[in-house]
Order: C-alpha cells, then sequence, then structure tokens
C-alpha cells in the first residue's frame, strides 16, 4: 500500500480517479542506506520510483545531471525500454514508494496525458502544460470555437441595387451589415455607411451601394477559436469580421456577440481610443487596459496573444495622441515609434515611455518642442510614467530627423562602449505606430547595413547575455535570493538572455522582425537555430513570460520575481526546463561569437 502518496504531484495528477485507486492498491516501499546504488547504468528497473524523503542522485558517469527530492519519479525511460543510460544512487537515507513496472506500462499506454508527462520534449512539454493549466481552469473558453457564438447570417446584394434597398433589405434581416457582390470581388456596408451616405454624403437613396462596400474583409474560419477572431478584430479595428468556410461566407460575427460571451472585449476599448476626441478621454480608454489584460489571462488566453492584443491597443492609443497633439508638419513628416518590450509587441502591464520620434527633415523648432512637452505629457496622463533612462520623444536624443540618426548609428557603432550597445539595442526593437512608417524602414535598414560584417562588435553586443546568471544550481535546483524573500528573477534570469541573444543574433542576420518569437523562427528558417531548439526556446520564453504575468496579476504591479516555494511541483520543473533552454541558448552564443576573448 502507498505510504505518503500524493496523487497531486505531477505526473499522477493526469490520471482519472479509477486509475488514482489503482496505483494506490499497487504500491510499495523501499527504504536505501546513504551512497547506495538504486540501480545502475544500463539497468532495467522492475518498477517506477517515487521519492517519499530523502535525496536521490541521477548520474551520467562521474557527471551529476540531477537531484530527485520527494514527490519526483524516476525512470520511466529505463523502465520502458529495458535500460536506461544514467544510475540513480541515493545521496542520503532514502524512501521510495515504488510502482510495479506493469502496472506503470499499463497507465502510460491507456492514459496519453501521463505518457506525455514523459516522452514529450521540452517544447511540447512546456507548450503542454501550458495549455492543459488552461483548459483546467478555462475550458469553456478555450474549447468555443467560432461556430458556437452567435453569428449573423450572411445577407448579400448586389452593387448595383440602391442604398432604400440595402436598408430595406437590413430591417427585413434584422441585421447591421450585408455583403455586396460585383464580379468576383465581395465588400461590405453597414448600416453606419448607409446613413453617412444619405445623411452626411447627402447622396440619393437610389444611389448604388457599389461605391461604399468596403474590401478587403477581414475574416476567420469556423473552427477557429475565440481569442483568434478577438485579435483579428482588434488588429484591424473591425466591429465584425466575416466567418468563411471553403472560401464561402456563412456569417458575420460582430462584436456585441463576442461580448456576450467575454467578460470584457478589448475591441471596444480600440473602439473607445479611436472615438476619443481629447486626451482626457483617451486616459479613461487606456485606464481599461490593465483590466482587459486580467480579464483575457483569467479568461485563459495564451500569453502571447495577450501581449499581441495589449501592444495592438497601446499602438491604436499612441497613433491617436499622435493625431490629436502633434503639429501639421509632424504629422505630415514624422514617424512615431515604440521601444522595448512595447516595439517587440511583448508588453503587458505598462511600465514607462519608452518612444521616439523620426523626422523626414527639419520641422519648425516651435513646432518640435512643443510636440516633445504635449507628448509627454499626454502619455504620462494615460498611465505611462516617464522613461528613467530618458529614453522618450521628450529627449533631443530620441526626437531628430532621419539624417541625425543615421550619424547616430555611426557614431554608437565607433564608442564601442555599453551605452552604444544599449542604443543600437533599442532602436532595433522599435516598431513604427503613428506617422510616416517608411522612415523606421529606412532607418533600420541604415542600423543593419552598418553592423553588417562586424563580427568584433556584435561579440560585444552579444555579451550582455553574461549580464546575469541563469538561476540553476549545481545540483539542478533553482537558486532564489533571500533579499528578494526567497524569490528569483524571470526577467534577468531567462526573459531578458533569450530576447538579447536574439536580438544579437537577428542584427546579425539583418532581419526586419521584432517580435522576438518572430525572430525566432525567421532564424530557424535561415539555420541559424536547429528546428528543435527554435520550438524550444520559443516555448520556454512564452512560458517565462506566462509566470511573470501571472505573478503581476497577483502582485497587481510589473514585477518579474516569482517565488518557486509558491509554485506547483509541475511548475518547478518547467521552470527548471525553460532555464535548461536558456543555458543551451547562452552556451551556443558563446562558442558563436567567441565570448571567451572578451
Amino acid at each position: 500500500m502507498a505510504h505518503h502518496f500524493d496523487a497531486k504531484n505531477a505526473p499522477f495528477d493526469r490520471l482519472t480517479a479509477e486509475e488514482v485507486d489503482a496505483v494506490r492498491e499497487a504500491l510499495d516501499i523501499v527504504y536505501f542506506r546513504p551512497n547506495e546504488t538504486i540501480f545502475g547504468r544500463g539497468k532495467a528497473p522492475d518498477s517506477l520510483f517515487i521519492v517519499i524523503k530523502g535525496l536521490v542522485e541521477e548520474r551520467d558517469g562521474d557527471d551529476l545531471v540531477a537531484l530527485r527530492g520527494p514527490g519526483d519519479a524516476f525512470d520511466s525511460r529505463a523502465l520502458v525500454q529495458g535500460g536506461g543510460s544514467n544510475a540513480f544512487i541515493a545521496r542520503e537515507e532514502t524512501l521510495c514508494n515504488l510502482l510495479p513496472r506493469d502496472v506503470t506500462l499499463k497507465l502510460i499506454n491507456q492514459n496519453p496525458r501521463f505518457a506525455s508527462f514523459f516522452y514529450l520534449d521540452i517544447a511540447r512539454k512546456l507548450g503542454a502544460a501550458t495549455r492543459e493549466e488552461e483548459a483546467a481552469r478555462f475550458a469553456p473558453l478555450l474549447a468555443a470555437r467560432v461556430r458556437d457564438l452567435f453569428l449573423h447570417p450572411a445577407v448579400f446584394m448586389d452593387a448595383k441595387d440602391t442604398i432604400a434597398d440595402a436598408g430595406a433589405r437590413m430591417k427585413a434581416a434584422n441585421c447591421h451589415a450585408l455583403l455586396v457582390r460585383e464580379g468576383a470581388e465581395t465588400g461590405i456596408v453597414t448600416r453606419t455607411d448607409l446613413l453617412n451616405a444619405a445623411v452626411l454624403d447627402r447622396r440619393s437613396i437610389e444611389s448604388p451601394i457599389g461605391s461604399l462596400a468596403r474590401r478587403p474583409i477581414i475574416s476567420v474560419a469556423p473552427d477557429d477559436l475565440v481569442s483568434t477572431a478577438l485579435l483579428r478584430m482588434t488588429k484591424h479595428n473591425k466591429q465584425r469580421v466575416a466567418v468563411t468556410e471553403n472560401s464561402e461566407f456563412v456569417g458575420l460575427l460582430e462584436d456585441i456577440d463576442l461580448l456576450s460571451f467575454l467578460a470584457g472585449n478589448s475591441q471596444l476599448v480600440a473602439g473607445r481610443i479611436d472615438r476619443s476626441s481629447s486626451v482626457a478621454e483617451l486616459a479613461r480608454a487606456a485606464r481599461t487596459i490593465d483590466t482587459q489584460i486580467r480579464t483575457l489571462r483569467r479568461q485563459g488566453v495564451r500569453v502571447d496573444i495577450v501581449c499581441e492584443i495589449v501592444s495592438d491597443l497601446n499602438r491604436h492609443l499612441h497613433a491617436k495622441l499622435f493625431s490629436l497633439v502633434a503639429p501639421k508638419s509632424i504629422r505630415e513628416s514624422g514617424c512615431l515609434i515604440v521601444m522595448g518590450s512595447e516595439g517587440r509587441g511583448e508588453q503587458t502591464f505598462r511600465t514607462d515611455q519608452d518612444n521616439g520620434l523620426i523626422l523626414a527633415a527639419s520641422v519648425p523648432p516651435a513646432d518640435l518642442e512643443t510636440f516633445r512637452t504635449d507628448m509627454f505629457d499626454a502619455l504620462e496622463q494615460c498611465g505611462f510614467p516617464p522613461c528613467p533612462g530618458e529614453v522618450m520623444v521628450r529627449n533631443p536624443v530620441w526626437s531628430k530627423t532621419l539624417a541625425d540618426f543615421r550619424d547616430d548609428f555611426s557614431r554608437w557603432l565607433a564608442l564601442s562602449n555599453e551605452t552604444g550597445a544599449m542604443n543600437i539595442a533599442i532602436f532595433y526593437d522599435a516598431m513604427a505606430t503613428a506617422g510616416e512608417a517608411d522612415l523606421l524602414r529606412t532607418a533600420k535598414q541604415t542600423l543593419i547595413d552598418l553592423m553588417h560584417g562586424e563580427r568584433v562588435y556584435l561579440a560585444r553586443f552579444a555579451r550582455a547575455i553574461d549580464a546575469f546568471p541563469t538561476p540553476i544550481g549545481f545540483f539542478n535546483n533553482l537558486v532564489t535570493s533571500k533579499a528578494e524573500g526567497d524569490a528569483l528573477d524571470l526577467k534577468k534570469g531567462g526573459i531578458f538572455p533569450i530576447v538579447h541573444g536574439v536580438r544579437a543574433l537577428a542584427l546579425e542576420n539583418g532581419l526586419h522582425e521584432t517580435g522576438t518569437a518572430a525572430r525566432i523562427a525567421r532564424l530557424g528558417e535561415l539555420g541559424a537555430f536547429e528546428h528543435q531548439f527554435a520550438r524550444e526556446l520559443t516555448e520556454a520564453l512564452h512560458y517565462l513570460m506566462t509566470l511573470r504575468l501571472d505573478a503581476q496579476i497577483a502582485e497587481a504591479a510589473p514585477t518579474s520575481l516569482v517565488k518557486p516555494g509558491e509554485l506547483s511541483t509541475m511548475e518547478r520543473d518547467l521552470l527548471r526546463d525553460a532555464f535548461h533552454v536558456v543555458k543551451r541558448l547562452r552556451e551556443m552564443l558563446r562558442r558563436h561569437f567567441n565570448l571567451a576573448m572578451f
């Protein structure tokens, strides 16, 4: 019978109630003396071992691979394959539960979720764990597909039909939008379009509706997740999306119907931002973005989608502010940019201002000075505090002409110091939010061209990956800081090394992608990463970002600290897996850039 067996520990938490009862009946207990070999390298164990008390060393020859403590299970691979590559030795007095081989194999064969814990690679394991945790907490949302929501019928009209005909058809069908066919093309016309045409533009109601139809139509598929529809509405600022299947229109999904399903709706926030006519109104809309973050996470939306939605909302906000406060000279010849995590599309809760302005040519000094002040004040009013490093449009260093930025790039490269490298990293992550986006594309290409072939500088640039240690100890333990209340810093220990290491490789390869996941994918395509490692790196980044977001929600503050003692056994195991991926990235970059020379 089982002694001190906790079915809540992974992977036994994946078993059914009947399977847990079978495990309890089959378990036995065994004692090992200090330094006693539990089973040797290449040996076939008769049972799966679950540590009750003590510590077990997993050794590859003389090398310590890992320590197994209470709640840990080993070694399913040796159990299945009839022999393992590593030995297991009791470091101290140890008690283990034993689950017979035949019972373990039966559970593996009949329960895929139980089996997957042992055999999935790190990337799939991290991704599957996140999905399962979300599914358990938020099954109604994650199981929902677009087809599960209320869809308005797809009502068609011809481009030659009149405004009066369209209004009558909308009333008869009780709908707010019609699909308009004109030859092989299909557009969409809304009730608002008809009203504006008849009332504001004073068009005759006998005018054809073809010229009112808008294209292209944003669409989703019936099997797409609800979060996909939400993301499309937010990104394109639409109140509805078409639903298509096999290239045929099957209905329209309205934002009000999404609202009835979700506790909140980021698309409606985007609408509030775009309808705002003053900074005060924008500030009120901005305050709802943090609420959307909590709502989306509570409902189980993946962290990468949360980041994308939040980034889109913040870019809507910046674009609207630009249109409200920028003088005409700057609106016509300027490009507003955001940088840092905002530029990479990896921002969650708002931190500080991290923005700049690129001008095609000089503008009246009074206009530029006014804009620097007004934009800073407006963003502060909307909840963006000043950047401690003054990386803001208020600072002349970050708001000037394209020619001036080009001169700066050369100077930053020539300086070969931390300030220059930091400025290059900041600018390389920039994303245009308003104005002439071509200015940013041109500036980035200049920076990329200047960096081409600069192997020594790129090595100095990349060595920042070692600014903070990976919080994994010699015995595979998670290293915490007593000064931080036995917590570890997810950003310093994991997120930053991934972001900056990938940024260094992206810059070396002349990539224009800004998001870290997009850069990883592109580097994988170019052969800089093996396909498997690219997947693992992306999943590790998203898992670390998920833990950080959950910590921020719990603390109601932009923290990156997490206490391993408050995580479940599985969460701690996955955190170790993620940090091991970070360590492999660091080792690869040290070899690639020959960082031992610096």
